[in-house]
């Protein structure tokens, strides 16, 4: 059985939706106890949808491994409760709107000056200065003013990446400069804030669309499921109907390509197909020249003469072919609806697989950490 590197380390959240419960969860696998608050109504991402056996796909996936107490902190009592969970907490996350937290007494600065091992996480849309600080903020919201729908899609018109990206790149950055923090208290003995949006996190995997952009003074172009900067690179339709998508990656791996599967080795001297940068000026020609080859032949003929090509590929699958896939990894997860497989975590540890805490019911602790902190 896997170790628990953070059992011991008690974290308190505030938190609702994806991002601050994606950085919490993952507190918890690793053996923090996660408890979190929520309203007597509850994290309103348990009622996104209704498909894992009548519960929320989001919350199972993003609330394994805490406690659930409900509190209203404009309730003296309640709030009193949060300032002694607090103060015994070594990290407080919190993803309410900018401000709200402070003006309740809860300021991260505020609780660090009180206690001063904390180490505080506010989660925010824009950030907290600034004109966008108090503009509400959803992931698809966050897609579009970062620049990301944009490059994403057909040269049709933008589109959305199919799952929450903003949330889940700001949840992971969150994660890890928790675990920052704590190897820095553990030399410095104090904690510190810190503060990290959904914009700053996907603004930061649009470097490379940014870089370009001012390099050349043009946007990337939206070209689906080819490459901007590379050829070929896309996908390519089988006598049979499938879609495969295939990965160019050097000159090396053109020739192979040219020689092994279209059968041509001398393709690469031929002008329009000789180095990647004229292949990209003359991408028509070259992936309507290879779409040829890929039209005459099955999928298992394509992928046998594939491989033997050395030539990266991969097919475009469905969530069936998610759910079939030979490389997933599935653990179970228990709810209070029966046991539900999720993705498996991605880090695979050398001593063994790390047992994934329950989905907790609303407010299924709220008796039980009243009782333990006197609330």
């Amino acid at each position: 059985m896997a170790s628990q590197p953070l059992k011991g380390l008690f974290v308190v959240s505030m938190e609702q939706a994806v991002a601050a419960p994606y950085c919490a969860s993952r507190l918890a696998d690793a053996g923090a106890r996660v408890i979190k608050i929520e309203r007597q109504e509850g994290d309103f991402a348990r009622a996104y949808d209704a498909v894992a056996n009548g519960q929320s796909s989001y919350f199972i996936w993003l609330n394994r491994g805490k406690e659930s107490l409900c509190l209203d902190i404009k309730q003296p009592d309640d709030k009193a409760l949060l300032e002694k969970l607090i103060a015994k907490a070594d990290v407080f996350i919190q993803n309410l709107a900018p401000g709200a937290m402070a003006r309740a007494g809860f300021g991260s600065a505020q609780l660090r000056a009180r206690h001063p091992r904390l180490i505080t996480v506010d989660i925010s849309g824009y950030g907290e200065e600034g004109d966008y600080a108090t503009m509400k903020a959803y992931d698809l919201l966050v897609q579009a003013e970062s620049g990301l729908a944009y490059v994403t899609g057909r040269a049709e018109g933008p589109g959305r990446v199919g799952v929450s990206a903003c949330d889940i790149a700001c949840g992971m950055h969150a994660y890890a400069a928790v675990l920052e923090a704590l190897i820095d208290r553990g030399i410095t003995g104090k904690g510190k804030g810190i503060a990290v949006s959904l914009f700053d996190g996907m603004a930061d995997w649009m470097t490379v669309p940014l870089l370009q952009y001012e390099g050349t003074g043009k946007n990337p172009p939206r070209i689906g499921m080819a490459h901007p900067s590379i050829c070929p690179y896309g996908a390519f339709t089988t006598k049979d109907g499938a879609d495969v998508l295939i990965a160019i990656q050097n000159e090396r791996e053109w020739a192979g390509f040219c020689a092994h599967f279209l059968d041509e080795p001398d393709l690469p001297q031929r002008e329009g197909f000789r180095v990647n940068n004229e292949r990209v000026a003359n991408r028509p020609m070259v992936d309507g020249h290879i779409g040829k080859v890929f039209a005459a032949l099955t999928r298992e003929e394509c992928a046998a003469k594939l491989r033997r090509a050395n030539t990266a590929f991969g097919f475009i699958n469905d969530c069936g072919g998610l759910r079939d896939h030979p490389a997933l990894r599935r653990v179970a997860v228990e709810t209070e609806k029966g046991s539900i497989k999720v993705g498996a975590p991605p880090a695979k540890l050398s001593d063994g697989a790390r047992t994934l805490g329950p989905v907790p019911r609303l407010g299924e602790h709220s008796a039980a950490i009243r009782a333990e902190f006197g609330g």
